[in-house]
């Protein structure tokens, strides 16, 4: 067992605990104040209901300790991406219950929510074992939640892609039509950037990405292609630029995802594993102490 106890959280988690408690709770839990005595205790645990990949947990702890301090002790009784079956015990808590009672949802939420990513995740990666492609998130995260997702997506086996826009060029059609193209996008962004970023560039065709090779990009994205586009833009690249990254996104789905990986990209971006994934089911079961 992983005694975190009344470890104080980073002060990011603590802020975001800070943020969704408010939401939440409002000026009380009137609920638990009208039926519960303020002397009560509580003891909980968060259960897996269902085969899940953790993440999460060290949010969860976050808002146990916003609500309550150091009154209330957490215990984590298994790791980051860690899988478990259908039965098994996430966390346990112990402390005031009123506090307690306050924090459930907001923890649930967010261990759910992240779990959900991560056990998501995990599905891809899987579908693309042997490949030699991995599978990577976008920004398409739910604002405010980013990190936490991201690492979620890192908990299931999959890579980040940019944190945000100040973590790399990466240009996409709307770029490309206020620079007038690829060759001008790319010559501006080399002239501007510094040089340690790498250059990507959203391509939509053959044509494109002949141009983007012929302009010096390091990456390409290889946005809304066929199978068999993509198998042509891999090959392609492969002969005339093999230095260069491939990336591949665009209504990929679990289906479909080893089709594409096995095209020969080195990466296939899911912007699913953020925006679509179902929320793990986790409860929290809560006895008096």
């Amino acid at each position: 067992m992983d005694e975190i106890g009344v470890r104080r959280p980073p002060t990011a988690l603590l802020a975001l605990a800070r943020a969704a408690l408010q939401e939440d709770v409002g000026r009380g839990d009137i609920t638990s104040l009208v039926t519960v005595t303020e002397e009560a205790g509580a003891r909980a645990r968060f259960v897996a209901r269902e085969e899940l990949v953790v993440s999460g947990l060290e949010a969860a702890r976050a808002v146990f300790y916003e609500a309550g301090g150091e009154e209330i002790s957490f215990a984590a009784l298994a790791g980051e991406g860690e899988r478990l079956a259908a039965g098994s015990v996430l966390a346990e808590v112990e402390g005031p219950a009123r506090p307690s009672l306050a924090a459930e949802r907001v923890a649930l939420n967010l261990l759910m929510r992240l779990s959900g990513i991560a056990t998501l995740t995990s599905r891809y990666v899987e579908a693309v074992e042997g490949t030699g492609a991995r599978i990577s998130d976008t920004r398409k995260t739910t604002p405010g939640l980013r990190l936490l997702e991201k690492a979620a997506v890192k908990a299931g086996g999959g890579a980040n892609h940019r944190a945000g826009l100040d973590d790399g060029v990466l240009i996409k059609d709307n770029h490309l039509a206020l620079a007038g193209g690829v060759t001008e996008a790319v010559r501006r962004a080399r002239e501007n950037s510094p040089h340690l970023l790498k250059i990507e560039v959203e391509v939509e065709s053959l044509g494109m990405l002949e141009e983007a090779i012929e302009a010096g990009a390091d990456a390409v994205l290889l946005d809304n292609m066929t199978l068999e586009e993509v198998g042509e833009a891999v090959g392609l690249v492969r002969k005339e630029a093999p230095g260069l990254l491939v990336e591949v996104s665009g209504g990929i789905n679990l289906r479909t995802v080893r089709s594409y990986a096995e095209a020969g990209p080195d990466l296939v971006s899911v912007g699913a594993l953020t925006h679509s994934a179902p929320a793990a089911d986790v409860s929290l079961e809560v006895e008096p102490c």
